[in-house]
């Protein structure tokens, strides 16, 4: 996701600048790494300010993946993928889309709540929960179109569209995760275009037709 802090700056209460800093540093530092004082400096809000809005660094982590849930909800919900009138065409054109967004440094495009998973699913089962209804509440925007596409094209299958739509993300995750370990985005893209391959032949497509662009327009590969 693009970070709105670098180039298009955001204004709000003390709640909302500590919600946007914990975006911004966790996705660059991580949980545990992140202070109060990391947060309270790049809100630019006092200890007291951080206090008097979240019990304690726990509670901002809750707080923060329901930020990301929502402010991400929007974002893709603007998003041109939903222009298409075939419904594959439509998932095609998410993943097409989800690789645009691959860009920047590294905590521009991971993903919060799974960098908070990944660290806290057992020591902040609080904030595991609220990472998880973020990553499914998003998989499951993607259901109506999947089960959409499955009638559309005459799929019959021993998979369901929550699974596909779950798969989607799980590769998604581990795209964000090699790019971390390689410091290399690369190898996210890379990935996003194998699971765009796999739906193509999942949905029987011709080899060689990548369907849509996130753009609206057809691509070849």
């Amino acid at each position: 996701m693009p970070r709105p802090t670098k180039q298009n700056p955001e204004r709000g209460d003390a709640r909302t600048r500590l919600l946007e800093a914990a975006r911004d540093v966790i996705r660059s530092q991580g949980f545990a790494a992140t202070t109060l004082d990391d947060l309270c400096k790049s809100a630019g809000v006092t200890k007291g300010a951080f206090f008097h809005h979240f019990e304690n660094k726990e509670a901002l982590g809750v707080a923060a993946a329901a930020f990301w849930a929502e402010t991400t909800s929007a974002f893709f919900a603007e998003a041109p993928y939903h222009d298409h009138d075939d419904p594959l065409d439509r998932l095609l054109a998410y993943v097409a889309f989800r690789k645009e967004i691959i860009e920047g440094d590294l905590a521009e495009f991971t993903c919060l709540v799974g960098t908070m998973t990944q660290e806290v699913y057992f020591s902040h089962p609080a904030i595991r929960d609220a990472c998880a209804a973020s990553i499914f509440g998003h998989a499951a925007t993607l259901e109506p179109d999947i089960e959409a596409a499955m009638k559309a094209h005459g799929i019959a299958a021993d998979w369901t569209p929550a699974s596909l739509a779950a798969h989607t993300q799980a590769v998604l995750q581990g795209a964000f995760i090699l790019a971390k370990a390689t410091g290399d985005r690369t190898i996210a893209r890379d990935s996003v275009d194998h699971l765009q391959r796999y739906l193509l032949l999942l949905f029987g497509r011709a080899p060689g037709n990548n369907g849509p662009s996130a753009r609206g327009g057809p691509t070849h590969g």
